[in-house]
């Protein structure tokens, strides 16, 4: 019978196979890290150093014990430390020493998801059983049975719930929840690094609702944070809950010996550098890994790319009867169906799971032997939680990073130290935005009067509350300001956007049962949800058969097709003002609002996989108009160049620009667009405008403000470097334009940031 090789044995064959080795660019391994331990702290409950030793914990880590000694003293904190190193004893430890001593005290846990917080619940509970006393922790979500509601509100001890439960099911009705309030000792934030962009500038918001109502009911809890690795988590920390942090940054976890891998699929069109899929790379890969017995998690960057890689890997086992051995694990999932996943993965019955970014977050299933990812997850934090999932404590583990043919992909494998030396991103949140700021405003209006002299949080807000009344929302008597509309506001704002008239998707699959199965903001809708558009719901395909404008509803209905749809804006854009202004060598670089005049034109549909063009049509709907935040770079049109060589060069350029902007700034590529305009209305000349696509501004663009030339120097190595001859998707993104095009976006990038 063949035996199956360990991790070293593979790594050892892959050494010496020159098709391998011509595929890894760059092969780096991180030594084993011994654990760091401090005793347990004299003052902590007998109680609970009894259920650590029955859980064969018989010290600390290092940070762990900081966390401790941080929250004896009233301090909020921020432990930043790799996934699986203990995180949630940082909190656990504290909230529950303070209920056995004092069981009035109470603690509110706040998670991104409820499957978050149905994977603490167990832990917590596994814990407080072994304190042999009784505290009392429920979850507070959705699926929440209205018996088990009222017992949570008056008699929990530990409520563990989510940010859009706290906004619309807690805070407005915070009469019923009175002895939290009075009693509430710690708020505990896990995952912050996800509370970034619109999301996490909703959060803020909520955040200081809650401490608003806090301060009401005389409490004035200590926060701790815990997040993934991120360039600035005391900052975010501070900047969401308004509140003094200590930062925790030492990891006393130890750690085995880890090998990544940079592998490069092959080049399978030389001309147009077009290299084989990473999907198919990523599944021969995992395949090999499954036959060996070793445990894998496979990372997909969407819910069709982890059905896809299921289908696939289950090749493997169609033979066996009920081998339930390969999973994929993505939102739209059951929650019975993700604890099974999560089970099968800890006790090992489950030998290769393929997973969106749900499982980057600290769900706990274990620890993998490897783990493979389909591309850049996006930003450096994501990359190392992902590779965080593979690695048994003192084990050996593997992490293959595969990449893609984008720009950033084919970057990051050329330059394997951007990731392996640099600091993550930045994860920034914008409470100034004024649409958020309003609503929230209108939230805590509802929840309690403003008086003549009250601060929002950091916020002057009377102005803004004179703006209410005006509006007929508020009502003012001597001192105060009271809500007065009719309306519950917290219900018509989604912390999900920035912009409260979304469109809502209704599926009429069955005539007898239309159900609304999401919603999306109009702007995104206008390309993601026009008719005939293929919309990916929960790894399940519809094509929008009526987009009904004016009602904003969309209607769809599941369809199993080859191909998703893509579509193409017509983007007019106009300066309203500049806030800022500097110069670049020769260029003009500003800062200010713009509008931008969205018309969607025509869609196509492209093929999976071999991302062909099988077909297009066009879109008949009214212009959107967006006002935000901008910066944008303006030149000197080059001598040497006309209209139309400019155009294209620019485009190119603007390609590249945009690939780059998620290195330097920790935010997804929709969250902002590059525009090149050939002569801009604003000041008649070249300029490249950058401008975030959310109402109002997240943010992003004021912090590019002042990264254009390291923003441009990346973009022009890049194109430099790539090894295409007239450009790529990998460098200046596929174009239809004349020869040597690359050249021309080298010499432009070049001349913009050349000394003046």
């Amino acid at each position: 019978m063949r035996t199956k090789k360990t991790i070293p044995e593979i790594l050892a064959e892959w050494k010496v196979e020159p098709e391998m080795m011509e595929r890894i660019y760059h092969w780096h391994t991180k030594e084993e890290k011994p654990a760091s331990y401090a005793d347990f702290p004299e003052a902590m409950h007998d109680s609970l150093k009894d259920a650590l030793r029955k859980k064969g914990i018989e010290q600390l880590y290092t940070h762990q014990r900081q966390a401790f000694d941080l929250a004896q003293q009233g301090n909020s904190f921020t432990a930043v430390t790799p996934t699986a190193s203990g995180k949630s004893y940082c909190y656990h430890l504290p909230v529950l020493h303070k209920i056995l001593n004092d069981p009035n005290a109470r603690a509110l846990y706040l998670f991104p998801t409820k499957a978050l917080a149905q994977d603490q619940k167990s832990d917590l509970h596994d814990l407080i059983e072994k304190t042999e006393q009784s505290i009392l922790s429920y979850t507070y979500d959705g699926d929440t049975s209205p018996s088990i509601r009222t017992k949570v509100r008056k008699a929990g001890q530990i409520v563990m719930t989510n940010p859009d439960m706290l906004h619309s099911a807690i805070l407005p009705h915070h009469t019923k929840w009175v002895s939290l309030f009075e009693n509430l000792h710690y708020i505990v934030i896990d995952e912050l690094h996800t509370y970034k962009g619109v999301f996490g500038t909703h959060v803020a918001h909520v955040i200081r609702r809650l401490k608003r109502i806090c301060n009401f009911y005389g409490s004035d809890p200590v926060f701790i944070c815990t997040s993934a690795t991120i360039a600035n988590p005391k900052q975010l920390a501070e900047s969401l809950t308004n509140t003094d942090h200590e930062l925790i940054d030492q990891n006393g976890a130890p750690a085995g010996k880890k090998h990544i891998l940079f592998y490069n699929p092959p080049i399978v069109h030389p001309t147009f550098g077009v290299r084989r899929s990473a999907v198919l790379e990523v599944r021969d890969l995992a395949t090999y890994l499954i036959k060996q017995g070793i445990q894998t998690i496979v990372f997909a960057k969407s819910r069709v790319r982890v059905e896809m890689l299921v289908t696939y890997l289950n090749e493997i086992t169609k033979y066996k009867l009920q081998d339930e051995s390969i999973k994929g694990y993505r939102g739209g999932y059951l929650p019975s169906e993700r604890r099974a996943i999560e089970k099968g993965l800890r006790d090992g019955s489950i030998q290769c799971v393929v997973s969106t970014n749900a499982l980057e977050l600290g769900v706990d299933i274990g620890q993998l032997q490897a783990c493979i990812m389909t591309g850049y997850p996006g930003n450096i934090a994501s990359a190392w939680q992902q590779a965080g999932r593979a690695g048994r404590r003192q084990d050996e583990s593997l992490v293959v990073y595969v990449a893609q043919s984008t720009a950033l992909d084919q970057y990051i494998i050329n330059h394997p130290e951007y990731l392996l030396d640099q600091s993550p991103e930045e994860a920034r949140i914008h409470p100034e935005n004024i649409i958020i700021l309003m609503d929230h405003l209108k939230c805590a209006s509802f929840e309690l009067p403003f008086s003549a002299d009250d601060m929002y949080g950091e916020f002057d807000v009377q102005s803004l509350l004179e703006y209410l009344q005006e509006e007929g929302v508020l009502v003012r008597t001597s001192d105060r300001w009271h809500w007065m509309s009719d309306r519950f506001p917290a219900h018509d704002i989604s912390l999900r956007s920035a912009a409260q008239e979304n469109v809502v998707i209704v599926d009429q699959s069955v005539p007898a049962d239309t159900k609304v199965i999401g919603e999306m903001d109009r702007f995104s809708a206008m390309t993601l949800l026009h008719e005939e558009a293929i919309y990916l719901h929960q790894g399940t395909q519809f094509q929008v058969e009526i987009l009904d404008w004016e009602e904003k509803k969309a209607y769809v209905r599941e369809v199993d097709v080859d191909y998703f749809t893509d579509a193409n804006l017509a983007i007019e854009l106009k300066v309203i003002s500049e806030d800022k202004h500097r110069m670049l060598h020769k260029a003009n670089v500003n800062y200010g609002d713009v509008a931008v005049l969205a018309m969607p034109t025509i869609f196509k549909k492209i093929r999976f996989d071999t991302h062909d063009n099988i077909g297009s049509g066009p879109i008949s709907l009214p212009a959107e108009e967006l006002h935000t935040s901008s910066t944008w770079l303006s030149f000197d049109k080059p001598a040497d160049f006309s209209d139309s060589d400019l155009s294209d060069t620019m485009t190119g350029a603007a390609y590249a620009i945009e690939s780059f902007i998620p290195i330097f700034v920790q935010c997804d590529r929709r969250d902002v667009h590059v525009v090149p305009q050939v002569k801009s209305p604003h000041n008649d000349q070249p300029s490249f405008f950058i401008h975030d696509s959310y109402p109002g501004g997240i943010g992003i663009s004021e912090r590019i403000y002042d990264l254009w030339q390291p923003l441009l120097e990346k973009a022009r190595q890049h194109v430099t470097e790539c090894p295409c001859f007239d450009g790529c998707p990998s460098c200046i993104g596929a174009q239809d334009a004349a020869m040597d095009m690359k050249g021309r976006v080298i010499e432009l990038l070049g001349e913009l940031e050349k000394e003046g």
